[in-house]
């Protein structure tokens, strides 16, 4: 239980932007410039309970962060949009491979069936390869965003990648990838 807390917890601290993958999807009829209020729904069922307090709010605070930029405040509840946070982990297998080149011969030698003389070797040789098998994690973070009057999904960002494991790394890569994932929400921080 304790490494797959790590595991988790380290989804979100993903090594750099250029390793996570994001995407997002809209309702198209919605004016998203028309709400000034959110709130948090709470996190999914699960995901609230492979997280830590700390990496809680600094996730939830990374999205108050982008969406009061955006011009909603926090409020307690009943907010315009709802704000629903989770998780997912999920292991991964990879393999690598190295290979080797030994060559023999020298600049004379067998010279493609055409005598001997100046040529490329004598084209022995052997290469040999290894492979090596190895698991990773890829943590997965979901925001969905509903309309409060209409219970509708609106919008919902997802950023994924590679899980780093250094526990320093999490409160100043949760706001990066956080900002990575919102500057797909239909609307933009306000300069």
């Amino acid at each position: 239980m304790k490494n797959l807390l790590i595991a988790i917890i380290a989804a979100i601290a993903l090594t750099s932007c250029s390793s996570i993958n994001i995407s997002s999807d809209r309702d198209g009829d919605v004016d998203f410039t028309k709400f000034s209020t959110f709130s948090y729904y709470g996190w999914q069922k699960e995901s609230d309970k492979i997280l830590n307090q700390f990496d809680k709010t600094r996730i939830e605070q990374a999205f108050a962060d982008e969406f009061k930029e955006r011009g909603l405040t926090l409020v307690d509840k009943n907010g315009d949009v709802i704000v629903s946070l989770y998780i997912v982990v999920d292991q991964k297998t990879g393999t690598t491979a190295y290979t080797n080149h030994y060559g023999a011969g020298g600049p004379y030698g067998y010279y493609g069936g055409y005598g001997y003389g100046a040529g490329w070797g004598w084209g022995m040789g052997y290469s040999s390869t290894s492979y090596q098998e190895y698991h990773y994690m890829v943590g997965t973070l979901v925001c969905d965003v509903f309309d409060y009057k209409t219970k509708k999904l609106i919008w919902q960002g997802v950023v994924s990648g590679e899980i780093d494991e250094n526990p320093k790394s999490r409160e100043r890569n949760i706001p990066r990838v956080v900002r990575e994932l919102m500057k797909r929400y239909p609307v933009k921080p306000a300069k």
